[in-house]
């Protein structure tokens, strides 16, 4: 059993949410309360129609709910409250007073802060400006934005009308946005005019022409200002009405009419990119992300109304989804953007202090920098306020568990979590019955009946294998857009195993209950926990006459991963450092900072399947020393051996 860390008292144990939950059900169902996790997951996997419900009711979901379930042996076909309705937005907003909603904060300091009527009125006020442009209901409305408060403002006035919400962060190149939206074909485009990073301002209004020109679905752009900045200037546009922000506040609001959808309407568009093609198109449903959403926060988290939660994270990155729905429990949410080390190692712990932060959510890579360079937190910070550290984006390691006790808060719930994009949700995280053992993921999410499975499909215990769930969940993606007869969406989940969610992540159960994720399977990328499809590069360095060809995989490296870009050059070019900066510098400028490969090696030749599919997974494999699958499908097994102990990838 590895080392505990941390383990709640029973005062809170017994004045917790999940207590209360367990008492709740015990009302309605022959269960009799006990405070121990397991005997309740037990309970929630095996009553999934009567757990649910009871979500829904214990977080007061506002809307019309009819228990009525579609539980079949076709995990795709399993429909969770059919013809139940409720309003996304309405749930957020459903606190309204001059009470502090939202806090913005950016690397320099700037702060604005939004009360709960501010929130209301501001939003009722971009719903006028929807309608009157002519937005319906799953029409879609693309975001271009920093992590302000106007981009949370735009959709919850986007999700208020049943219309569809998709975002991207400005460090996405205009190629990666380009390459996103025109999938989904948006009527407007919202956009900041600029953005910061580590001091440096970059213009986003630039961008903005050749945007409009690949994407022709946008007839209207609504350019928001950065927080505490005048509005740069932009040109217009022929045939595209422009507006900026400062026309919208000054419009009169109105009381916000919520009209309630179905519990499977679309909410949003999130994208998670695959090893081929363009990124896929992930449609999420309204109901299945708000009641997640809840159970996570209120019975894992352990938030309340009146707590403060912090989660760094862009509008391109699901947590951003996450954080958002913490208004839903009453909770102030705290943004923040820029870079989380500007000017100061502690500047996150900072804010956290000074906001009175109940919820700190980081990366595992920001306590990896903070422990490498031993930043002094606990003898700077009282963070008195401080309940809950939330940990995702990649496995934290057993270093950065002993990190946070040593070093940032000896009284504090560590919980680590892990899910993602394809679910906007967790499969395992935290809870406060279980103790916090060193390196463990504590749980199973309630209702989630996740396993690790063999390639064979059998269940493992204290060994190696894949992240699957065995039974449906609310969740689940509704769709892939463009996806004709789910072809994608099946490939993407449940081409492994027959009627099994595989996830896709490399993960171990252990015996204690708890779980240690090892980070992705596939040839997907994942640096710092957000997932990147090697497509984004390939269509980069495609456009190189002197590179044949390339392939590019990550390597498991300091307690997260980090992207290798191998190429075969066209003779007589040479892989010198001037060209290896200007590949870089490009793949920086059109796909994003997240992108630019950390190694650039030339390589003689590339592994390929019999039908000429190039193999990540073999050369991934073969740089990290695992054993080769299938090698028997490659038309070239030999070119293996090249990328076997490269010296430049031992540091």
């Amino acid at each position: 059993m590895p080392k505990k860390l941390w383990e709640a008292n029973l005062s809170l144990k017994n004045n917790s949410n999940l207590f209360k939950f367990e008492k709740f059900i015990s009302k309605k169902y022959r269960y009799k309360p006990s405070k121990n996790y397991k005997k309740l997951f037990k309970w929630s996997i095996k009553n999934l129609n009567y757990f649910w419900s009871s979500v829904w009711d214990f977080a007061k979901v506002k809307g019309k709910k009819i228990d009525r379930f579609y539980f079949t042996k076709d995990i795709l076909k399993n429909k969770f409250f059919v013809k139940s309705k409720l309003n996304f937005a309405e749930n957020l907003l459903s606190k309204k007073d001059k009470s502090k909603a939202i806090t913005f904060i950016s690397e320099t300091g700037f702060r604005e802060k939004r009360s709960w009527i501010d929130l209301h009125n501001n939003t009722s006020k971009l719903i006028n400006f929807f309608r009157k442009n002519n937005i319906l209901e799953k029409d879609r409305i693309a975001a271009y934005t920093a992590n302000q408060i106007e981009t949370v403002e735009c959709f919850l006035a986007t999700s208020s009308i049943g219309a569809i919400w998709s975002s991207c962060s400005p460090d996405f190149g205009t190629p990666g946005v380009i390459e996103r939206f025109s999938q989904i074909k948006p009527k407007i485009l919202i956009i900041t005019d600029r953005y910061y990073y580590n001091g440096k301002e970059i213009n986003i209004l630039e961008r903005l022409p050749t945007i409009i020109n690949k994407i022709k679905s946008i007839k209207t752009v609504l350019i928001v200002n950065y927080p505490g900045k005048k509005f740069l200037k932009h040109k217009k546009i022929k045939g595209i009405k422009i507006f900026n922000f400062k026309e919208i506040r000054k419009t009169l609001s109105n009381e916000i009419k919520f009209k309630r959808f179905d519990f499977d309407h679309e909410l949003a568009i999130l994208y998670s990119s695959g090893t081929t093609g363009k990124p896929k198109c992930i449609c999420h449903r309204s109901g299945g992300v708000l009641l997640q959403h809840l159970k996570e926060h209120q019975l894992h988290c352990e938030v309340n109304p009146g707590d403060n939660v912090f989660y760094f994270t862009t509008c391109g990155w699901m947590m951003w989804n996450w954080l958002l729905t913490f208004l839903a429990s009453k909770a102030s949410i705290v943004l923040f953007d820029g870079f989380p080390m500007f000017k100061r190692n502690d500047l996150l712990f900072k804010i956290a202090n000074e906001e009175k932060i109940t919820l700190f959510g980081i990366s595992a890579k920001y306590i990896d920098q903070l422990r490498k360079l031993n930043v002094k937190i606990k003898s700077k910070f009282k963070l008195s306020s401080l309940k809950t550290i939330c940990s995702t984006g990649s496995p934290l390691s057993v270093d950065g568990f002993n990190f946070v006790y040593e070093k940032i808060k000896k009284n504090v719930h560590l919980a680590s979590i892990a899910g993602g994009t394809d679910l906007v949700s967790c499969f395992v995280l935290g809870n406060i019955y279980s103790p916090v053992y060193k390196g463990e993921i504590q749980n199973n999410g309630l209702g989630m009946n996740t396993d690790v499975f063999s390639d064979k499909g059998k269940s493992l215990l204290n060994k190696k294998g894949e992240l699957v769930c065995k039974s449906p969940f609310p969740s689940m993606p509704k769709l892939f857009w463009n996806d004709k007869n789910n072809k994608k969406y099946k490939q993407a989940y449940f081409s492994k195993y027959k009627n099994i969610w595989h996830h896709g992540d490399y993960a171990e159960r252990r015996k204690s209950g708890g779980y240690v994720i090892y980070g992705r399977s596939d040839a997907t990328l994942n640096p710092g926990g957000v997932r990147l499809g090697t497509a984004e590069i390939y269509s980069v360095v495609e456009k190189f006459k002197n590179i044949k060809e390339s392939i590019v995989v990550s390597q498991s490296w300091d307690n997260d991963v980090r992207i290798i870009l191998f190429v075969v050059l066209n003779k007589p070019n040479t892989l010198d450092e001037l060209f290896i900066q200007k590949l870089k510098r490009i793949i920086r400028s059109e796909a994003s900072p997240r992108h630019v490969p950390a190694k650039i090696l030339e390589v003689n030749d590339i592994p390929r399947t019999k039908n000429g599919k190039i193999v990540e997974l073999a050369v991934k494999n073969m740089i990290e020393g695992n054993q080769i699958k299938n090698i028997q499908a490659l038309a070239n097994p030999e070119v293996l051996k090249q990328y076997k102990n490269i010296k430049e990838l031992k540091n």
